[in-house]
């Protein structure tokens, strides 16, 4: 099959989907047509990503990459913009992992939604959401990318507020619409600096015209636009300042969340500056940003996490904070395992996300864990599941957390683009953090006894929900296997390389080691990674199962830092004080003294004037015939008198 064609399957079948739902999947009746159709419309894009993937790797080493051309976008003078997509190592990644978890989410969702009024437009909106990523991640382009950009960010506000009749959730839609515009403003801005630096906005070709030597100058044109281009990474993969959207983003519906919010869009930024990698590590200081802002959006999320009592907000939060571990590591040059953690973060997450779906279905739309307890029991299914994304995310071995977690954290010390031990000890102090709020998030919902009322007895979710939380499992158990470190692939038979990264090199800048860092620091810095997370998981299951007073007064012997924290830094306070209620209250005054007191000021007296002559002629067309006739006899008399004088 030609690439052209799996490429119009993979990009129109949830266009397709999208349409058919949207016009007429209410009309169909029930909820189970439109699911059936979104499922199957993401389940061909699915297949069709598993066949471009295959001849992406039939290609040569060096010319790993498929261009489709669709037609010219625009022509002004020598600047000329087509609509072209590029499958290549990198996008032939992403277009799987968003396929194959988007497939997944689309078949829990069946089973989430079944009783939902509105199911045809939910699914129509998931399956416009995939068609706009898969145009994000495929763009030969700054433009077509954008595109893309906007088009998810579209679908995002229509999700996260779909419920719109409960004005909370509204708000936390046109929360998240308004926060990424900011950043859309900066990265528009961005394309216009390399444009007018370089004369091209394509992807190939801006990482090809990249200079080979770093450039450290604060106004250099790359520095410039590189630095706008991550104020719009600031926005949509939530980083600090611009993060605050995303845990508000919960009041969307729980598979939502998965999709959106942790596997696929959030990464968009992320994706970016691995796409641009020799564009971003030829401005150093640009990577001294991105690296500050990645680790400090980790560790504060992380915080900020330990006191959320909503599941859903525990792990919107840890998603904070992992995407800023993927933002970090491209600080540092380690573009890879950015990426690696993108992919076993998708897996994990959506799988986490989804289990908590799966236990707010079962505790019939409960999401304080304060309210549940002895879940292990209840919900087993749901509780393996869920415990395979926490043993991940908390970076245990062999699951994929560990290789792809413990891979930045290496490269927070190893790596020659600015690595040092601060990098790694705050990357350590995240991870541990992580894995205290995860390790209470477990023993408040699955291991302490039951909190539930005996009117609310949990079950477990039907098969269309748990088959989909199994596949995730599977993957979360194994998907770091692609890509094992170095460290310890040397002790395995065959020495297995690290396949991520060998699949990567033709299309990425791949970090190098500083030299002085042996291989033995690999194996002290993995060695503490797994022990101290271990011993932090242990500590606090018991501390949360068995001395939850030393708990409570440790609470209240720190309680300005834990108020901190719960109020989350008043970030969300200072901005509503100093921006949102300032915007206001200037938009008020404009309102005042410019449409009120100027315009409409100035359009009344444009009509009362024109009344006022309206008045004055109004005699002109009385009706009288006589007057008509008076008229028109001094008019003839004027006409008369003009004509002799002339």
């Amino acid at each position: 099959m030609s690439s052209e064609l799996l490429f119009s399957l993979l990009i129109f079948a949830p266009l397709v989907g999208f349409a058919f739902n949207g016009l007429l999947g209410k009309k169909l009746g029930g909820h189970l047509y439109p699911g059936v159709i979104a499922s199957v419309a993401s389940f061909i894009s699915f297949v069709a990503s598993v066949g471009l993937f295959q001849l992406v790797s039939e290609q040569p080493e060096q010319a790993k990459y498929l261009v489709i051309h669709a037609f010219d976008w625009m022509q002004v003078g020598t600047f000329r913009l087509p609509v072209q997509f590029l499958i290549d190592p990198l996008s032939s990644i992403m277009i799987l992992v968003i396929t194959g978890v988007g497939t997944l989410i689309h078949i829990f969702s069946i089973g989430y939604m079944a009783e939902d009024p509105g199911i045809a437009k939910y699914f129509s909106y998931l399956n416009f959401f995939l068609f706009n990523m898969l145009i994000l991640v495929t763009g030969d382009s700054l433009p077509l990318l954008f595109v893309g950009w906007e088009g998810v960010g579209l679908c995002s506000y229509l999700l996260i507020g779909f419920w719109y009749e409960d004005h909370e959730k509204a708000e936390a839609g046109m929360k998240a619409f308004i926060v990424n515009r900011v950043g859309d403003a900066a990265f528009l801005l961005g394309m216009f600096v390399l444009y007018s630096h370089f004369g091209t906005l394509n992807l190939l070709e801006l990482n090809s015209l990249a200079p080979k030597e770093a450039i450290w100058n604060w106004l250099d044109p790359i520095t410039i636009g590189t630095l706008l281009l991550f104020v719009g990474v600031t926005g949509k993969s939530a980083q600090v300042p611009l993060y605050v959207w995303l845990p508000d983003a919960m009041a969307g519906p729980t598979p939502v969340s998965a999709l959106i919010h942790a596997a696929t869009m959030v990464t968009a930024g992320v994706y970016m500056m691995v796409r641009l990698s020799y564009l971003y590590t030829a401005a150093p200081y640009t990577m001294i940003v991105v690296a500050a802002i990645g680790l400090l959006t980790a560790v504060l999320a992380a915080t900020m996490g330990i006191v959320q009592w909503d599941i859903k907000k525990v792990l919107a939060y840890s998603t904070v904070s992992q995407l800023g571990y993927m933002v970090f590591a491209c600080g540092v040059g380690a573009f890879s395992a950015a990426f690696f953690h993108l992919v076993t973060h998708a897996f994990f997450k959506a799988l986490m996300f989804l289990g908590a779906g799966s236990v707010i279905y079962g505790m019939h739309h409960q999401q304080d864990i304060r309210e549940m307890g002895g879940l292990n029991k209840r919900m087993p299914l749901t509780y393996w599941t869920f415990m395979i994304g926490w043993l991940s995310i908390i970076g245990l071995p062999p699951f994929s957390g560990f290789f792809s977690k413990d891979e930045i954290k290496w490269f927070a010390l190893a790596s020659d683009r600015g690595g040092n031990w601060i990098f790694w000890g705050l990357a350590w102090v995240g991870s541990l953090l992580t894995t205290f709020y995860m390790t209470r998030l477990m023993a408040y919902t699955f291991w302490r006894d039951k909190k539930y009322s005996a009117d609310h007895q949990p079950h477990e979710s039907p098969w269309v929900m748990t088959v989909p939380l199994m596949i995730l499992a599977f993957l979360a158990a194994t998907g770091g296997f692609l890509g094992i470190p170095h460290a310890i692939a040397q002790i395995l038979p065959g020495h297995p390389n690290h396949w991520l990264e060998h699949w990567l090199k033709p299309v990425i800048s791949l970090p190098t080691i500083k030299q002085g860092i042996t291989v033995e620091y690999e194996w002290l810095l993995m060695g503490l990674s797994v022990v101290g997370s271990f011993t932090v998981a242990m500590v606090t299951r018991y501390l949360y199962l068995n001395r939850i007073d030393l708990i409570d007064r440790t609470r209240e012997r720190f309680e300005v830092i834990h108020k901190v924290w719960v109020h989350k830094y008043y970030v969300d306070a200072f901005y509503q004080k100093y921006f949102v209620e300032n915007l206001v209250l200037s938009s008020r005054d404009l309102w005042r003294y410019v449409d009120v007191g100027v315009i409409d000021r100035l359009v009344n007296k444009i009509a009362d004037v024109t009344k006022e002559l309206g008045r004055g002629f109004a005699w002109l067309q009385s009706g009288n015939m006589q007057n008509y006739a008076f008229i028109t006899i001094i008019g003839l008399i004027i006409f008369v008198l003009f004509l002799f004088k002339g």
